[in-house]
């Protein structure tokens, strides 16, 4: 959902597919829980050095085109805010995630296994793989947990994920590299890595 504009407190909300779907079956989106973002929101803008005074530090962001909604969940929702201590020292971050991580067809894939810093034993990460052309990702732990849309793929609220190659050996100037995202369910935190495709060979060892 989005604010159709910052002079009033209209919202606009848009159903995803998934949404779509379940409105389609039951009538009852049975929605439980919201979340907040400022993607639109350059921070860099802030400025303490504004010759008119503090009133006009953030005058620049004040004034900023405000998105509308729409359901790309790949180009939306990408810094959702949230609630913490204000004297936290530093924001989380989500680290074992390396790349490029190279696929070799007919291996048994490479295991993403993130973890947060600081450290979160109960953290749980969303993975969003772009293109699934590309790899292919199951979670042994919850695998009835994924979703397909268009050519992407989620699992949801797990410790990790297996991605294993497609195989595009044989075709004409085949799509080989995508990006996975892993977004922290605790915190927030997100990273990225690029996934290379390697049944074509490309990617010598």
């Amino acid at each position: 959902m989005g604010f159709l504009d910052n002079t009033s407190i209209t919202v606009d909300a848009i159903l995803t597919k998934k949404g779509r779907e379940k409105l389609a079956q039951n009538g009852d989106l049975n929605i439980t829980h919201y979340a907040f973002a400022d993607d639109e929101i350059d921070y860099g803008l802030y400025d303490v050095s504004h010759p008119n005074g503090s009133s006009y530090y953030g005058a620049v962001l004040e004034n900023m085109p405000v998105l509308e909604a729409f359901t790309d969940e790949t180009q939306v929702m990408r810094y959702k805010l949230f609630t913490a201590s204000k004297d936290l020292p530093r924001l989380s971050t989500v680290l074992n995630v390396r790349g490029p991580l190279v696929l070799d067809l007919g291996t048994s894939g490479e295991v993403v296994r993130p973890n947060t810093d600081p450290s979160d034993t109960d953290d749980t990460y969303d993975f969003l793989l772009l293109n699934k052309d590309v790899a292919s990702m199951i979670s042994g732990t919850n695998v009835g947990s994924f979703r397909r849309d268009g050519r992407s793929q989620v699992i949801r609220g797990v410790k990790e994920v297996n991605l294993t190659a497609t195989d595009r050996s044989g075709e004409t100037n085949p799509i080989i590299k995508s990006v996975l995202f892993v977004t922290s369910r605790n915190t927030g935190a997100t990273t990225s890595v690029v996934i290379q495709n390697n049944s074509t060979g490309q990617f010598p060892a």
